[in-house]
């Protein structure tokens, strides 16, 4: 038997102790979760996202968008495409140049992301749910205490726009 076979089932099991592969797990969890309670509305978490951005901040330009939600540019480009083929966002010219394409819900978008809400915060709670309250909020301050401190080695760094 080679050394990389008698070695692979002791560090088995390590792997499900990485923080990586936990917060891989988790975030499929997650997604699974937002899927089943949004289906109804044909969204996925970024799309989800996107239309959230835009509700709060309308009339921003696709790298802003970006880098509001930390993806990269290709990706945000293929979710605003998606939405805009279906009516739940334009994208215009803005008046600073033509070159910076600005955006904004539609009322259709504006509609579907108050309906989309109710499923999305049913899934948060069904995610945080095994978890008590204070260690649900705990939960929440280590993850973000985590991203930013690590924002700086992102490959898509992310920018939170706050008021």
């Amino acid at each position: 038997m080679t050394a990389a076979r008698t070695a692979a089932p002791l560090a088995l099991p390590s792997i499900y102790a990485r923080p990586g592969f936990l917060l891989r797990r988790a975030h499929q969890l997650s997604v699974g979760l937002f899927e089943r309670h949004c289906a109804e509305y044909g969204l996925t978490p970024p799309q989800y996202g996107v239309l959230n951005v835009l509700s709060y901040a309308p009339d921003i330009d696709q790298i802003t968008l970006a880098k509001a939600l930390g993806y990269d540019k290709v990706t945000t480009s293929h979710i605003v495409r998606g939405l805009q083929a279906r009516g739940l966002l334009t994208r215009e010219a803005s008046s600073e140049g033509r070159r910076r394409m600005v955006m904004r819900l539609t009322r259709q978008g504006k509609i579907l992301l108050g309906q989309a809400a109710a499923g999305a915060a049913r899934a948060h709670d069904a995610l945080l749910q095994p978890l008590p309250p204070e260690e649900q909020a705990q939960l929440l301050r280590l993850l973000d205490q985590l991203c930013s401190a690590l924002e700086g080695e992102a490959r898509a760094p992310m920018v939170k726009l706050l008021p």
